[in-house]
């Protein structure tokens, strides 16, 4: 089965209502723009991270206008200083590849070790777009149906403001 099937499987297995609009692949937010898909809700950029140790990876959820300061994020979360994981860590903890980082991830990661930064802008959204783990499709899901899902996997979800 392929990344996006599953994403589709687990979100029907929780009865979570989404939409999906299939495009060619992105892999920036002005491709995205150039295609249109950002005039039809509010668009997610994800942010794959990890602490100075590597102990700790966190996936950054924030509006896609917005710019994130990884020192205050740490700051909010208490860490520490954060840089951007590698691709490998990608591949490893969430199964995705650039391109495709997607809080929907989190279904690959069955020892819940990604934490999920949600910023607080984006809560109460009735329409985030996101990829379904590829990037050849965006899903339209409700904040609280993804909450739903990431809670059912088990992984911590802690809010910042960006």
């Amino acid at each position: 089965m392929d990344q996006q099937q599953k994403v589709y499987q687990k979100l029907d297995e929780l009865h979570i209502p989404y939409e999906v609009m299939n495009h060619p692949a992105v892999f920036t937010m002005e491709e995205m723009d150039e295609l249109g898909i950002t005039r039809h809700g509010d668009v997610c950029k994800n942010l794959f991270l990890r602490d100075a140790k590597g102990k700790r990876h966190f996936l950054v959820v924030l509006n896609k206008d917005k710019q994130a300061n990884l020192k205050d994020i740490r700051d909010q979360l208490g860490c520490t200083p954060l840089s951007f994981a590698s691709e490998e860590r990608l591949a490893k903890h969430l199964q995705l590849s650039n391109g495709a980082v997607t809080p929907l991830g989190v279904i690959n990661d069955a020892s819940h070790a990604v934490e999920v930064v949600f910023d607080k802008d984006l809560v109460g959204k009735v329409k985030l777009g996101i990829h379904p783990n590829d990037n050849t499709a965006t899903v339209w899901i409700a904040f609280d149906q993804l909450k739903k899902l990431i809670e059912h996997n088990g992984n911590p979800i802690a809010y910042v403001t960006i």
